[in-house]
């Protein structure tokens, strides 16, 4: 029996408010614990919550961007639950009536474009943290995060393999980051996932028994745990037993799922409409200001970047995967009119010391302005490309301009024609057996030549006329 996954993802995007979601203590991250506390974010008694206007602003502008359709009129539920980081025993989000519904984006996996439906979008309160002591038997609480505000998109289960997953996860977060209303930071708990994933006969509709995972901290995990609890459900169904409808967490340092509890549904929640709360009234006005203001994003920016730089389809879709390194592209583009030649060192060598590093595009130690600087210097053939990747490590390790790194290590290439044909003059006649070879046909053995002469003067040489040179001396009779 062949089997398909059916996969829906559930991200929780902490917005980047100055305050919290009903209230005014401070919403930033890593402040000493329960020092961002008041009484209504900890739930006294007698207080009152108020919305904050700029979590409204950013849920509908991340609709606008996904395509969904803006409620007119939404509201606020209380979802019951007891756990010790939620004061009030309950959370404020949205039930029935969420902010924004029926949206999709548009992924690229392996070549290939799919469209996945987002079913809604909605505001919520977060929870504090708990953290657990690791040699003594108790947890304490840190309440700096309960009530920070958080937007929760929730994905159709239209996500077939935890590629498309991963992928609908980076698409989601770069428009996020495009709008400026998230940081997308996965380590700090900014930017959270939860699968909930199931399998059934390939070619069947209805879906089998789904499981949640939780404790996904990273794209690798991500995929991985998908890939594992695939798996999993399928060991199960062979052997003949039932898959049970529960929430499971992911192990990174064993690598598998570990069931957390049963996976409640709806009605455990006990959701009602918050009495605290006038439901939310949202006009045409609003939403067409806030329309105006949206950026350019990242599929337009890429359509962009093909028809205007003329970049191949794949180099503009990594370019734009976030918006700090199309924003260096531009800047470096816009000094070095070749823009091929500035994405692929982009992609190659920058992309690649930062990855090596764990470093982000904002943390490059080589500006924009400092890359096209190189690039410049090789198209006016005072270095060659091969001294440029030497120049450009040491601008890695220093920071210095690409001029600065060549005039203290005398790096300059060698142009001048006379002084190299004087040096192939001298090679080739110490070289006998080598002319006899490339004499008889063996063309190939001028890399030898090539190779003694960029020795000679220490990498220095221009490779074009050091090439041109030796090809006319050794066809000549």
């Amino acid at each position: 029996m062949e089997f398909e996954p059916v996969i829906g993802l559930e991200v929780h995007a902490q917005l980047k408010t100055n305050t919290k979601i009903f209230c005014s203590c401070p919403a930033s991250f890593g402040a000493p614990p329960n020092t961002h506390t008041c009484p209504v974010c900890l739930g006294m008694p007698g207080v009152l919550p108020v919305l904050n206007k700029k979590v409204v602003e950013y849920a509908i502008l991340m609709g606008i961007a996904t395509k969904c359709t803006i409620s007119k009129f939404s509201r606020f539920a209380r979802k019951n639950y007891f756990y010790p980081d939620l004061p009030k025993g309950y959370q404020i989000s949205q039930y029935e009536l969420p902010i924004c519904e029926n949206g999709y984006i548009d992924v690229d996996v392996n070549g290939l474009k799919k469209r996945i439906g987002i079913t809604r979008i909605h505001m919520e309160e977060d929870a504090g943290k708990l953290i657990h002591d690791p040699s003594r038997p108790f947890s304490m609480v840190d309440f700096n995060r309960t009530g920070v505000p958080l937007i929760e998109i929730v994905s159709e289960p239209d996500i077939r393999s935890s590629e498309e997953a991963v992928a609908y996860l980076r698409k989601i977060r770069s428009i996020l980051r495009y709008l400026d209303i998230c940081d997308g930071n996965m380590e700090e708990g900014s930017f959270r996932c939860d699968a909930n994933i199931s399998i059934r006969s390939k070619g069947s509709e209805p879906f089998g028994t789904r499981t949640e995972l939780k404790n996904l901290n990273s794209f690798k995990n991500v995929e991985k745990a998908i890939l594992y609890e695939i798996e999993r459900q399928k060991d199960i169904v062979f052997d003949g037993e039932e898959v049970i409808q529960e929430t499971r967490l992911w192990d990174p340092e064993k690598n598998n799922t570990v069931s957390m509890r049963g996976k409640e549904d709806a009605h455990d929640y006990r959701y009602f409409p918050d009495p605290d709360l006038l439901p939310l009234s949202i006009d045409d006005s609003w939403i067409a200001k806030l329309k105006k203001e949206l950026p350019e994003l990242p599929d337009e920016k890429k359509e962009r970047f093909v028809s205007e730089y003329g970049l191949p389809e794949y180099d503009a879709d990594v370019l734009t995967g976030a918006v700090e390194l199309a924003g260096y592209f531009e800047a470096c583009a816009k000094e070095f009119q070749n823009p091929k030649q500035v994405s692929n060192w982009i992609m190659g060598s920058l992309l690649g010391l930062l990855n090596a590093e764990g470093k982000t595009i904002e943390q490059s130690p080589i500006t924009p302005s400092n890359l096209a600087e190189l690039l410049k210097l090789i198209d006016q053939n005072i270095i060659s490309g091969k001294i440029a990747k030497t120049v450009f490590e040491e601008m890695a390790k220093s920071g210095k301009p690409p001029q600065e790194i060549i005039k203290e290590k005398d790096l300059v290439q060698v142009t001048d024609e006379a002084l190299l044909e004087d040096i192939a003059v001298k090679l080739i006649s110490s070289c006998p057996k080598e002319v006899a070879e490339y004499k008889a046909g063996k063309t190939k053995v001028i890399g030898f030549f090539v190779g003694k002469i960029m020795k000679e003067t220490k990498g220095k040489a221009n490779p074009e006329i050091v090439n041109r040179i030796l090809k006319d001396k050794l066809s000549a009779d």
